[in-house]
């Protein structure tokens, strides 16, 4: 005979009380965990342990919905039946909400709230009865509880200045020669601002916190001039004779850069994270909170504040989503907002032939980038579910594609369409459409761009699959990015050959390929083929990135790869980077 779970037994008001208390502990839990890990950079950092810093900014990533399922069993496991209960959880919300309310990140809990009750209901679009919905705010607005920050006046020179910048930061291992990496920060800095009539600094601003990535360290601040400030990122690496300043960043499109939407995210350990986005916001004031959030390894949370700018924007206007730009996808569905720099991709219901995957198969490329080193030259894709939008907002021959296309992702809702999957990125310019727009120097650069593209993303163990120019796109930094993941792979798995050759005239003349080709096999020499490039940059190309279309340059990555050598791939601009002697 069944026992009635002891949880039965408590009052409603009880009950939401108990819940409430539950999910503001767990959330708890998981920023503790969260923290543990991102604590470790430090200590990776000074060791030189590469290898396991990669496995922890994995392991970060995944925690989140680790944390999310343990909580979910355990509030199956409490509220029993209850669990689907829409009376209760209203009442558990406005109890978390009055448990939160003191928190400075009590955003980051309303939205690892939402996470769960969004997959108790498999709610579509927005449940404003069971959880938080607040399209009208800025979450950083209401705060004012200033980020640790460290704060040092100029009282002598600009070296003697940056000296005891570096000094303020402790390290397990000790700077080369710090009086020397002082003097070239202060001329760099002298270099790149330029401050007309104000020949010397007059304080530095830095967060207490040291921001790792990859295999450097960075002190994030400000300086200060007469009547101005600028941001200020000294970029740390450890070399065998110890620490050194490698660049000083302080114009906001380098740092704009560094803290983009095609890096890893950093490892920061922050006590509370809203008012670092604060502080952040005044160095860079056109980046967007949801994208600071993100790049501070708080993924749900930048989502929940790219969903609430979005909506704001289109509940202003009156335009129609459109098809986007470029050649029509064999995989995906791309359309857009014109006044809003996101595009939204659907997997379509059906490949072309030539597309040998299933749809799994296009969700597991998107995986691998979230979870991957993107060395700047991935766009970070977030996948959003069960989105409503009205059905008047579709453009005709958009909403004819999704229900012809799309038809297992597109749900039919009355005067409402929803998506119930999608990826959605920043919008970016083509390359095959930025290159036919542009000035000449301009398609120079972005195509010598490409190259260095595929180099980097070689290096960080990925191969496109496919090098067409319509799958890269251009930052507004000018900066050449891929974004196109359905036949992404590693650069590992991948069989570079050489080109048969023909044997007689019958081989010769043969209509395709005359020799077996496997799924793995990619040809080098046959990459300048396919992209249509007119002779003069083709030529530039090739004379500048020419060991890209040779064979053995990619034998040589493969074996540098499989054997662990880490390539380093220069996050700033060669032109930030202190002179060496």
């Amino acid at each position: 005979m069944s026992t009635v779970p002891p949880v039965r037994k408590l009052s409603d008001s009880q009950l939401a009380d108990a819940c409430a208390t539950d999910l503001r502990d767990a959330f708890a839990e998981y920023n503790q965990r969260f923290r543990a890990i991102t604590q470790r950079a430090k200590r990776r950092f000074e060791r030189s342990e590469w290898t396991a810093a990669r496995l922890d900014a994995i392991e970060r990533i995944e925690l989140y919905d680790v944390c999310v399922a343990e909580t979910s069993r355990r509030l199956d496991s409490e509220l029993g039946e209850r669990v689907g209960d829409r009376v209760l959880w209203s009442k558990v919300r406005d109890r978390y909400a009055a448990l939160i309310a003191p928190l400075l990140d009590q955003e980051l809990n309303k939205t690892f709230f939402n996470t769960l009750t969004r997959r108790f209901f498999k709610t579509r679009g927005v449940d404003a009865a069971s959880e938080f919905v607040a399209l009208d705010i800025e979450p950083t607005d209401r705060l004012t509880h200033p980020v640790a920050r460290l704060n040092y006046s100029a009282t002598r020179s600009p070296a003697e200045l940056f000296q005891r910048v570096l000094a303020g930061f402790r390290f397990e291992v000790p700077y080369a020669d710090i009086a020397l990496s002082a003097r070239r920060i202060a001329d760099s800095v002298a270099h790149q601002l330029n401050w007309e009539g104000e020949p010397q600094l007059r304080a530095v601003e830095m967060l207490e916190t040291v921001f790792y990535r990859e295999r450097r360290a960075y002190l994030v601040g400000r300086i200060f001039g007469e009547r101005e400030f600028a941001p200020l990122v000294i970029a740390l690496v450890h070399d065998e004779p110890g620490l050194r300043a490698d660049a000083v960043l302080v114009q906001r499109d380098d740092v704009s850069a560094l803290f983009g939407i095609t890096r890893s995210y950093f490892q920061a350990d922050l006590e509370t994270v809203g008012d670092a986005v604060v502080f952040l916001r005044t160095l860079l004031p056109r980046k967007r909170v949801d994208e600071f959030y993100t790049v501070l390894g708080r993924a749900k949370q930048g989502k929940t504040e790219r969903y609430r700018h979005f909506f704001r924007h289109f509940e202003d206007c009156d335009e129609p989503l459109v098809l986007a730009d470029g050649e029509k996808g064999l995989v995906m569905a791309v359309f857009t907002l014109p006044s809003y720099p996101l595009v939204f991709k659907i997997i379509r219901d059906r490949f072309a032939p030539s597309k040998l995957m299933a749809r799994q198969d296009v969700m597991d490329k998107y995986q691998l980038v979230f979870k991957h080193d993107r060395a700047g030259r991935l766009i970070d894709a977030q996948e959003f579910r069960f989105l409503r939008f009205p059905r008047a907002r579709f453009a005709p021959e958009l909403l004819a594609e999704l229900i012809d296309s799309c038809r297992s992702s597109v749900i039919d809702d009355g005067d409402d369409v929803i998506i119930s999957h999608m990826y959605v990125e920043r919008r970016l310019r083509p390359l095959n459409l930025f290159l036919k727009e542009s000035a000449p120097a301009l398609v120079e650069r972005a195509i010598l761009d490409y190259g260095l593209a595929i180099k980097d993303l070689t290096a960080s163990n990925i191969f496109p699959g496919d090098l067409l120019l319509k799958n890269f796109g251009v930052t507004r930094h000018g900066r050449v990015i891929f974004y196109d993941y359905d036949e992404l792979c590693l650069v590992t798995e991948c069989h570079f050959r050489e080109l048969p050759t023909a044997r007689d005239d019958d081989e010769e003349m043969h209509q395709g390929a005359w020799y077996y080709v496997g799924d793995a096999d990619v040809f080098p020499e046959q990459f300048t083929e396919f992209l249509g490039l007119p002779r003069r940059f083709r030529e530039s190309l090739i004379a500048r990135h020419g060991d890209i279309f040779t064979v053995p340059w990619w034998h040589e990555m493969q074996s540098k790869l499989k054997v662990g050598h880490f390539f380093d791939i220069s996050p700033y601009r060669d032109e930030v980077r202190l002179q060496r002697e």
